[in-house]
């Protein structure tokens, strides 16, 4: 798994590359800047494109000017670039790129503090003004500089960052960002690619591998994780022969009421395509013939009004409750009686988590190693109100840890924080599976992979991964704009076979 450091941490690894490796510092941005010219040539072919080279003075600056000298030599002719001299400071390695660009004899053009900003007639910026050090909202010239960009709706490609842009940490709402159809990030992607705040300012990123030592970078044991597909197929277990259906657990779903039947139906064929061996859904005697007539290989355990069902806890190798399951006193009922008497770790979601928000003396009965699965306004129910989403993943972390408890955040890097205090951030998942259902497949898949004997946490991270995965499988080579939680369930044999292979 991918260790994702904070900028303070990507600059110890600099360091340690530089000093071990060895390398010079200004070798090692070279090698940066040939990684960002080689994704950059490869994806912007065109070479009569008018190319705008903004720099900063420092090492972000000084990958900007190596960066346009290494495009000029791929016969990108048309590259105008313009240094920001709002400050008499300058580091080593800029000064020396900044040499070689004039001894080369290509044009630059420096932005005195306080001037006016020429009109600019390039068809791709590349922003090179500041990079991942940032740490405070820009003012003066830079804040200027970048409204000016902003306003040009030009594209632009972000070296390392976008100006303006934390790598982590707390960002101020208001602050001014240089907006990116593009960065092109060094080794890895920072921390705050993967939060929501980062929408604004962020079209897509690449990350490309600049040479830093892995093994120091794994030595600083990071919390934040990055998954990978080599990361899921070396936990997924394949299915064997003599295995049968109590191989694969008996997961039993506690969802739906007469008017929210269709989650119970939707969860329930997330965990029986995910694999487990037998699943039962508990519903109201209204819907068992919806649940007949969708998914047959589903057994019932039957609910009536304001009677507890008989459920025979020990069958169970663990219990999903609460897609659409409501928040009424029959609901919490079930729920206080699942906590009661099921000793080993459950999956919550849904009206779930809202009857446990409501009810927080339950929190000390809900098993070890159990996992809860909320989305934004969810979570903050259940652990109050966060100003931003850097705040959630502190939470996260903090409340996985201190209720023993594994705490799946859904969004569009959905995260896994885990008892242990490690988070894993998702790598699949796509637009078009934003649909109303696709967190009750989540909880069926989740719930049928704890089933199957994998540890929670293994549970969660090759759920988002899976889930992510099929409804990519679905929506890219088939373009399809929008995909329905029951397509994804039934796509999730052949991605979990296709992982396995």
């Amino acid at each position: 798994m991918l260790p994702l450091l904070t900028a303070t941490q990507i600059r110890e690894a600099d360091a340690y590359t530089i000093a071990n490796e060895p390398i010079s510092s200004v070798n090692l941005m070279e090698r940066a800047s040939k990684a960002f010219v080689g994704w950059f040539v490869n994806h912007f072919p065109d070479r009569k494109l008018k190319i705008a080279v903004y720099c900063g003075t420092g090492n972000n600056g000084g990958d900007g000017l190596a960066i346009a000298r290494l495009l000029y030599d791929h016969k990108y002719p048309n590259i105008d670039i313009k240094v920001a001299r709002f400050s008499e400071k300058s580091t080593a390695d800029f000064n020396t790129n900044l040499g070689r660009i004039k001894q080369m004899g290509l044009g630059l053009y420096e932005l005195e503090p306080d001037a006016s900003f020429a009109a600019e007639d390039a068809e791709i910026i590349i922003d090179a003004l500041l990079g991942s050090g940032l740490n405070k909202p820009l003012y003066g010239d830079y804040q200027r500089l970048a409204d000016f960009i902003n306003r040009l709706h030009k594209t632009v490609v972000a070296v390392d960052v976008p100006t303006g842009f934390y790598a982590d940490g707390e960002m101020d709402k208001n602050a001014t960002v240089i907006h990116a159809d593009l960065v092109i990030a060094f080794q890895q992607p920072k921390i705050n690619f993967l939060l929501p705040e980062s929408a604004p300012h962020i079209k897509c990123w690449e990350a490309v591998n600049i040479g830093l030592d892995e093994g120091f970078i794994r030595s600083l044991q990071s919390p934040y994780r990055f998954l990978e597909e080599k990361d899921i197929r070396r936990i997924l277990k394949p299915r064997h022969r003599f295995s049968n259906k109590g191989t694969y657990g008996h997961a039993l779903i506690i969802a739906g009421q007469a008017k929210t039947m269709g989650a119970a139906l939707i969860s329930s064929a997330g965990c029986a395509y995910a694999g487990a061996g037998l699943t039962t859904t508990c519903v109201p005697e209204s819907g068992l013939t919806a649940l007949n007539t969708y998914q047959p290989e589903v057994m019932a355990i039957i609910r009536k009004e304001n009677e507890m069902p008989e459920i025979e806890w020990e069958k169970f190798s663990t219990i999903g409750i609460g897609p659409g399951l409501g928040k009424d006193d029959d609901a919490l009922k079930l729920l206080t009686a699942v906590v009661e008497n099921f000793k080993k770790p459950v999956v919550i979601d849904a009206d779930g988590l809202n009857l446990l928000a409501a009810n927080p003396k339950l929190w000390d009965r809900v098993p070890a190693d159990s996992i809860v699965t909320p989305h934004m306004k969810e979570f903050d129910r259940l652990f109050g109100h966060h100003a931003n989403w850097w705040e959630r993943l502190q939470s996260a972390i903090e409340n996985a840890q201190k209720r023993n408890i594994n705490i799946v955040l859904k969004n569009d890097y959905t995260l896994v924080a885990t008892p242990k205090g490690q988070v894993y951030f998702n790598s699949t998942s796509n637009a078009a599976m934003a649909t109303g259902g696709m967190g009750d497949v989540l909880t069926g898949i989740i719930t049928s992979l704890v089933a199957q004997d994998y540890s929670p946490t293994e549970a969660c991270i090759l759920g988002v991964y899976i889930h992510g995965k099929a409804g990519d499988e679905l929506a890219l080579p088939n373009r399809m704009n929008v995909i329905m939680p029951g397509q994804l369930a039934q796509q999730l044999p052949l991605t979990m076979a296709k992982l396995m292979a």
